[in-house]
């Protein structure tokens, strides 16, 4: 191929990268907008031709434009990447609730790649892989110098294929090695369960089923419990996010009017703004919503929302603080472009990005250890005692109820505390004067 005619070529692909119409060489110019724009799109195509005939081994003209194209999108901000084709059928599919791979969420951070969760019941979650660890090695090679989707890409492989993990975790001096076994990761979004009198639903993602199913394994916890439900805890601790229009869905199932979010583009035009629907799937009922350092995103727009609308205590830690939205575009017959497009906001005007939301109560998880404070004699047990003259039992010791703040199943001190504040509401309001009526 001619010189001339690989170089109108090369500018023409960079032309059409920096969101050009390609075309004659007079348009690609006029659009371009000065002859500076013009230059730098010549030095890339020098750049490429260079590489293409003088790099020690051949690169296909294929992988040049690719990797260029990722560099550009990369280089803007840690969310925005290109896909290619086999990457971008992946994200389709994770979108819909199976992707193959660890199950961990992950971001770059100061050159290395970082946890933001694990998701549960994975080989990532399994192995012990934690929120803010740092991926150092990746089945021996160093992460450093690796973009994000290149270390993405090294993570995933065969199903039941072996990958060593090297981690460095806060508080601990020296990193340490984790060995998983990929898998077909199929992502129940959502789990339910009865606490007492609580209804408790957990969300490990954003995906297109998470709406409908929270919304039906609320009605079935509502069933079991019937009239005695006190409160709802939602769970949104680890859950790295996903699709804007389902973190819209489950915070309008809660908010009977008002904003839920907005998102602001580059654009004065571009300002679009979602409000809730008339309805509360759970009638108002007072509501917990547990957030940590792994709550990112579509977490962080629910938990917003719910906070700013007064509608829930946010209990937990401070959530991870991406406050960003990216829109996938499609291209023709190679793949997609993951770009950042807008900021998103809470009811209140406030941006998370880089801050995230602070909790109302901050509650870290902790171990609790119970200890033996009875003093083994009270004065039902002193000889001559007087009679209590209202119940004829009185006398006898009653049976202890569990402890108010007992960790569900010995471990989750955070849920616990999320239970004992619902607990302490419904208390209050059973014994509040009748008077008035609650908003």
């Amino acid at each position: 191929m001619p010189r001339f005619a690989i170089k109108f070529g090369l500018v023409a692909a960079a032309a059409f990268a920096a969101g050009m119409t390609v075309g004659p060489m007079e348009q690609v110019v006029a659009q371009a907008g000065s002859s500076d724009t013009f230059r730098q799109l010549k030095l890339f195509g020098d750049v490429f031709e260079r590489v293409r005939a003088e790099y020690v081994e051949e690169v296909s003209d294929q992988k040049l434009i690719e990797a260029a194209i990722n560099g550009m999108l990369t280089s803007l901000d840690p969310h925005s990447s290109y896909l290619d084709t086999e990457k971008y059928r992946d994200m389709q599919v994770q979108t819909h609730g199976e992707f193959g791979g660890l199950g961990i969420e992950v971001t770059m951070e100061n050159g290395l790649v970082k946890v933001v969760s694990p998701i549960d019941d994975t080989p990532a979650a399994k192995a012990g892989v934690q929120p803010g660890d740092y991926v150092t090695h990746i089945d021996g090679e160093a992460v450093q110098g690796m973009s994000l989707s290149e270390a993405v890409e090294k993570m995933r492989g065969p199903v039941d294929s072996k990958i060593d993990l090297r981690l460095l975790r806060k508080g601990k001096d020296e990193p340490f090695d984790v060995t998983m076994n990929r898998a077909v990761i199929k992502i129940s979004p959502v789990r339910a369960r009865v606490e007492g009198n609580v209804a408790y639903v957990r969300l490990t993602s954003f995906n297109e089923q998470t709406a409908s199913e929270m919304r039906d394994k609320v009605e079935e916890l509502k069933g079991k419990i019937g009239d005695k439900i006190t409160g709802i805890v939602l769970d949104l601790r680890n859950n790295p996010g996903g699709l804007l229009d389902q973190a819209v869905a489950v915070a309008d199932a809660y908010i009977d009017k008002g904003e839920i979010v907005s998102t602001r583009g580059r654009r004065p035009d571009s300002i679009q703004r979602f409000n809730a629907r008339p309805g509360d799937i759970v009638n108002n009922l007072p509501m917990v919503v547990l957030i940590n350092g792994g709550s990112a995103s579509a977490s962080e727009i629910v938990a917003g929302a719910l906070q700013d609308q007064h509608r829930a205590i946010i209990m937990g830690t401070q959530s991870f603080g991406k406050g960003s939205v990216q829109t996938i575009m499609p291209l023709s017959g190679n793949g997609a472009i993951r770009l950042t497009t807008a900021r998103y906001y809470t009811p209140s005007g406030a941006s998370i990005q880089a801050r995230g939301i602070i909790p109302d109560i901050e509650v870290h998880q902790a171990n609790v250890e119970v200890l033996d404070d009875d003093p083994g004699r009270r004065e039902a047990d002193l000889r001559g005692r007087l009679k209590n003259d209202q119940s004829p039992d009185a006398g006898a010791k009653p049976s202890q109820p569990p402890e108010m703040g007992e960790p569900v199943d010995g471990k989750d001190y955070q849920l616990s505390r999320a239970l004992d504040l619902l607990r302490g509401i419904s208390l209050y309001e059973d014994h509040a004067p009748t008077t008035g009526s609650r908003g």
